[in-house]
């Protein structure tokens, strides 16, 4: 497994709330749904360049 950096990340209370449950029904931890959407949304952007980055640490499953 690569190397993961840790990041504060301040949400508003709703927003935190909301983001749990998401996580919540798709079996995700709160951190792995965020990260799941980050980088759902970075690819979509076309600023992620995931090439060499294995299926189950890019989101994809």
């Amino acid at each position: 497994m690569a190397k993961k950096k840790a990041f504060l990340l301040r949400l508003d209370p709703v927003v935190l709330e909301s983001l749990q449950r998401w996580a919540a029904d798709d079996l995700r931890s709160a951190n792995a749904q965020a990260e799941f959407l980050l980088r759902r949304a970075l690819h979509s952007a076309g600023r992620l360049n995931d090439r060499n980055v294995p299926a189950a640490e890019n989101g994809e499953e």
